[in-house]
């Protein structure tokens, strides 16, 4: 997968190549634009080499004067998915972990369908108080962030309610990996392994394991799909936020062909059971 900021160059690159599309269809040159539209002959230029980024306002009136104001939508969509799918991690946890937690709320909130894909950790709305804590303080100490990590976590459990509310339904895939990769002490790993039985039986979710013996697929970064709204992927660095419907599909795509060779039921609980068992040897 491409790092989050050439993804965000090659969709501004997109937005300014769709844009000089539309002005040559209309058989206008760039100063015609800019007369138009009332702007300095030289922002017409800048704007299609991505030397300046358009408004709302400046898409809108572009498609009006080219005869394409049916296209404005589409091309505001996409600047706005070019203003939220990069956000980097020391911007949001500036101030700690607690607000990042309690700014994902909303979303969690007016999602009805959550589809839940990690190659190495168990996913935040199935964690346990302890595996949270000590996932949350090694990520203070790497960031070398304010240590917010108890009102952090009291969020983080606040949070899973959501699934106990408003008929929501969550469809997880997990790597084997994810069952083995240590956070915390041998007991902190087996009170998580065995809080992931329990919730794997509730109606409304669905639990998946990607045997290692069956991963046929190219590595990728853990991602969320809520509902068909927007995608997040996080990265070492980001997040990368996803909301144009071609690329949701694609991960909805990806998220399909994970869950056919994942297992469930009796041989997903085995590969628990054994994960717990192998932590008499860690």
């Amino acid at each position: 997968m491409s790092s989050p900021s050439h993804a965000v160059d090659q969709a501004k690159q997109a937005l300014c190549t769709r844009l000089r599309e539309i002005r040559l269809a209309a058989h206008l040159t760039g100063r015609d634009l800019g007369d138009l539209a009332g702007w300095h002959s030289s922002k017409v230029s800048r704007i299609e080499h991505g030397r300046q980024t358009p408004s709302e306002s400046d898409i809108s009136t572009w498609c009006r004067h080219c005869g394409a104001d049916d296209q404005a939508g589409d091309l505001i969509a996409s600047l706005r998915t070019i203003d939220e799918m990069y956000v980097e991690w020391r911007r949001m946890q500036r101030t700690g972990l607690q607000r990042l937690q309690k700014a994902a709320v909303p979303l969690y909130e007016r999602t009805s369908y959550f589809r839940v894909y990690e190659p190495s950790l168990i996913p935040g709305l199935f964690q346990t108080a302890d595996y949270a804590l000590a996932l949350m303080r090694a990520v203070v100490a790497f960031r070398e962030i304010p240590d917010d990590s108890t009102e952090a976590v009291e969020a983080r459990m606040q949070r899973q309610k959501v699934l106990s509310s408003g008929g929501r339904r969550c469809a997880v895939i997990l790597e084997e990996a994810a069952l083995r990769t240590r956070i915390g002490d041998a007991e902190v790993m087996a009170g998580q392994l065995g809080h992931l039985l329990t919730v794997a039986s509730r109606s409304n979710i669905s639990l998946g394991i990607i045997p290692i013996r069956n991963r046929v697929m190219w590595p990728t970064n853990g991602f969320w799909i809520f509902d068909e709204e927007r995608v997040l992927v996080e990265t070492l660095s980001a997040e990368l936020t996803v909301t144009q419907p071609h690329e949701i599909a694609l991960y909805a795509k990806a998220f399909t062909q994970l869950a056919e060779i994942a297992v469930y039921g009796a041989a997903a609980r085995t590969l628990i059971a054994s994960a717990i068992a192998a932590l008499d040897n860690m």
